[in-house]
């Protein structure tokens, strides 16, 4: 009788114990293969979209981006440039480039480029290779080497950060400066540093995916680039007041 008894329970446990494992076995979470990126996304800023008013006239400018891709690799379009409202005055560039993820927040980018001047009626075309990302303490950098169909060599640098005033009023200070190895008298560009601008603009975000805004914009020529200028009665320094509109989707 004895023996009946132990082996019961000895039943009872065993059952236990299957019915504990497998609501173990039930609660256990599923553990999926990881994503490669390999999801096609995409996405246009239209970081700059703007009049400008200054004493050497008013312009349209502006400064879009956009990519297609996964987390890993993507292809981008980039264009910027201004036209005069009045007038046959302007130049734009567009940009086409393969993007790498080589580090978090940061992409090796390589590609080409093509400059129009419709000013002067002349066009010209570059190798790019470059960085674009995210440094520390949020500031979005975009430095940049450019190798002309004639063997000139150039480079950029781009940098902004966005500050919250508010959570819906943010203001952007914005600096870029451009470097040449030789002087190109044709494109009215001198070696050394060739020119600088800083802008401030502030926006409100109706919605964080459209934002008009007001701004200020400074540019300034140097060295040999100044001397082509005055040289055809060009302006070296120029401050322009700015309203336009942010926009992405």
């Amino acid at each position: 009788m004895i023996g009946l008894t132990r082996n019961a329970v000895a039943l009872v446990l065993l059952g236990t114990t299957s019915l504990l494992a497998g609501a173990a076995a039930a609660q256990e979470p599923v553990w999926h293969e990881p994503s490669l990126g390999d999801q096609l996304l995409w996405f246009v800023l239209f970081d700059e979209f703007e009049y400008s008013s200054s004493n050497n006239g008013q312009d349209l400018a502006w400064d879009v981006e956009g990519w297609m891709g996964g987390n890993f690799n993507r292809v981008w379009l980039k264009t910027e440039g201004h036209s005069a409202t009045s007038g046959a005055d302007g130049a734009f560039e567009v940009q086409a480039l393969y993007s790498r993820l080589i580090a978090p927040f940061w992409e090796l980018q390589a590609g080409v480029r093509y400059d129009r001047d419709v000013s002067l009626s002349q066009s010209r075309a570059h190798a790019v290779v470059g960085l674009q990302g995210l440094a520390p303490y949020w500031f979005e950098l975009e430095p940049a080497i450019f190798l002309s169909e004639d063997g000139d060599l150039s480079a950029r640098f781009k940098g902004s950060r966005d500050l919250l005033v508010t959570q819906r009023l943010v203001l952007q200070p914005e600096l870029e400066a451009n470097f040449a190895a030789s002087t190109v008298e044709d494109w009215g560009v001198g070696s050394g540093l060739v020119d600088m601008s800083l802008g401030v603009r502030l926006r409100y975000e109706f919605r964080r995916e459209i934002a008009p805004y007001l701004g200020v914009n400074w540019l300034q020529k140097f060295g040999a680039t100044a001397d082509l200028a005055r040289a055809r009665q060009l302006a070296v320094a120029d401050t322009a007041f700015l309203v336009g509109v942010r926009a992405w989707f």
